[in-house]
């Protein structure tokens, strides 16, 4: 899938929550034991943060890149699975802190982990069709996660967000994006339940891998390329070991994908994960780079991205805020502040 009219990413920001859990801490308090599970430590988001807030974060960071007037945006989409209101948009709240209101449009996106990569294409849709010059999309979560539930162990929270326009005033040109979607089961969480199911047979296979795999290698395909003609390769992080293995199965070297593997440090993050790891990518990517950017949504389905990187990265990257310093901001807590901040504890 190409836009008539080539776009590229202008502007793009990230944010990470400062406190941090370590899985040696969840493992105490629910196996007695201490031992660290998975090497990750989590985010914790404070008790005044949200989606919401995140998303805004990471919002003005991507202004400050991009430089251009809010007002001149014609789409604020975020993408969450998590977000603070059952019925009211995230993406209004958004829009009027960044001041784009009220003439862009507003929407929130929804497709378990993967929403921020569908606002993504659907942006650049938008902007390649003429309909806009430029469109904000992103994603922001926090963790979902049952007390002493394997996914305790594994999920974080953060927040990224990009500005799309014109492909002459990118940092990054977006070349072609493909998608592959099935029903797949993998991951639900039913109206009126507070934690959500997964169906551990097919967390890996059929669910994760075999959807990167198809979007990735189709996107390939279109392009005429491999895997050796990226500079890096950014995938879906539920794990740190997940997307390293979908990497070398697809032919890309650890090399290309660990170092962007920002879920050893905070955890799934989400609907943000890939663009969390997208964006530490692009802080240290040269002009002529190439990076795959490859998302996965638990339903189930993978977006592709292929994006070449501009001249015009060196003078917009020192306007942003490097993913690395919210990475290293870390202040543990234990398990009860943990749980107070994320309102796992409920007085009746």
């Amino acid at each position: 899938m190409k836009p008539d009219r080539t776009v590229g990413i202008i502007g793009y920001g990230g944010y990470v929550p400062r406190y941090r859990i370590d899985s040696a801490e969840i493992d105490r308090v629910w196996k007695g034991s201490g031992q660290p599970r998975g090497r990750t430590v989590m985010a914790v988001p404070g008790p005044d943060e949200d989606t919401a807030t995140m998303a805004i974060a990471a919002a003005r960071n991507a202004m400050a890149m991009a430089g251009i007037d809010p007002s001149l945006l014609r789409a604020v989409w975020f993408g969450t699975e998590s977000k603070p209101y059952a019925v009211k948009p995230t993406s209004t709240i958004v829009a009027d802190a960044i001041g784009a209101l009220p003439e862009a449009s507003a929407a929130d996106w929804e497709f378990a982990c993967k929403p921020g990569t569908e606002a993504m294409q659907a942006a650049a849709a938008m902007v390649g069709s003429g309909m806009a010059r430029y469109a904000m999309c992103g994603g922001a979560d926090t963790a979902q996660s049952r007390p002493g539930d394997a996914l305790e162990y594994n999920t974080g929270a953060g927040g990224a967000a990009f500005v799309l326009g014109p492909a002459d005033e990118s940092l990054a040109a977006l070349e072609a994006s493909t998608s592959y979607v099935t029903n797949t089961p993998d991951f639900f969480r039913r109206e009126g339940r507070s934690y959500p199911s997964h169906g551990h047979r097919f967390t890996g296979e059929p669910a994760y891998f075999r959807h990167i795999r198809a979007s990735v290698t189709r996107l390939l395909d279109e392009l005429g390329l491999a895997p050796s003609d990226f500079k890096a390769a950014v995938f879906h992080q539920p794990n740190p070991q997940f997307p390293v293995r979908v990497a070398r199965e697809l032919g890309f070297s650890r090399e290309q994908a660990e170092p962007y593997v920002v879920s050893a440090r905070m955890g799934n993050a989400y609907s943000a994960s890939a663009l969390l790891g997208f964006a530490c990518a692009l802080d240290d990517a040269a002009p002529g780079d190439r990076i795959l950017l490859a998302s996965y949504g638990s339903g189930a389905g993978s977006d592709a991205f292929s994006f070449t990187v501009t001249e015009r990265i060196a003078e917009r990257r020192p306007r942003g805020v490097p993913i690395e310093r919210y990475l290293s901001q870390s202040r543990p807590v234990d398990y009860a502040l943990y749980a107070r901040y994320r309102g796992k504890l409920r007085v009746m």
